[in-house]
């Protein structure tokens, strides 16, 4: 008997401590959001500045090889996602694009993820893009893009841009998903 005693107050300190950690990294995440810092790089546009202006264009390689530019989407909502492997917020949102991505397919909506992982070889890339279960388009940066972007060192960082190549909303970080659909739909246009 009193071992189950002492499993019940195990199992519910678990649970408490399990409570307490989810509350305690969403104040945090929303004190994060709150505080949020312009960052900048040497050369690069400061965060923040795209929203509302053209997005810039590039032309880079998916992992086959092939050239693939943001041109190639005019006329079409895109959202541009910098992540990296390693990154945690990347993965739990990518999921979520990827569902998005199906969801508003129709209304033309694109996704295309950019990879930064300058150090990770393009099998440990689809490694990690195949666990997640991504099939959208995932192109590997060249020297300029993040810079073009004004994108520094945190991730994930999204643009979306809406079917005339503006950028509506440029996001530093992991949104809910309820967010990144929000922003999506201001992309698409409703």
């Amino acid at each position: 008997m009193a071992v189950a005693v002492v499993m019940v107050v195990v199992v519910c300190l678990l649970f408490w401590a399990g409570w307490h950690n989810l509350r305690s990294r969403r104040v945090a995440m929303q004190q994060a959001q709150q505080a949020q810092v312009t960052v900048t790089t040497s050369g690069a546009e400061p965060q923040g500045t795209h929203q509302g202006k053209p997005a810039p264009a590039f032309t880079l390689l998916d992992m086959t090889g092939k050239k693939v530019s943001l041109a190639d989407y005019k006329g079409r909502p895109v959202v541009v996602n910098f992540w990296a492997t390693w990154c945690g917020p990347c993965q739990l949102e990518m999921p979520w694009l990827e569902e998005f991505h199906t969801k508003y397919k129709g209304q033309g909506l694109e996704v295309l993820g950019i990879s930064d992982d300058p150090d990770q070889p393009k099998d440990a890339i689809l490694k990690t893009s195949t666990k997640l279960g991504v099939t959208y388009p995932l192109l590997l940066p060249d020297a300029t893009v993040k810079d073009s972007y004004g994108v520094a060192d945190y991730w994930p960082t999204s643009f979306f841009v809406d079917k005339n190549g503006v950028v509506v909303v440029e996001k530093i970080g992991a949104p809910s998903k309820d967010e990144m659909e929000a922003d999506i739909r201001k992309a698409i246009g409703q």
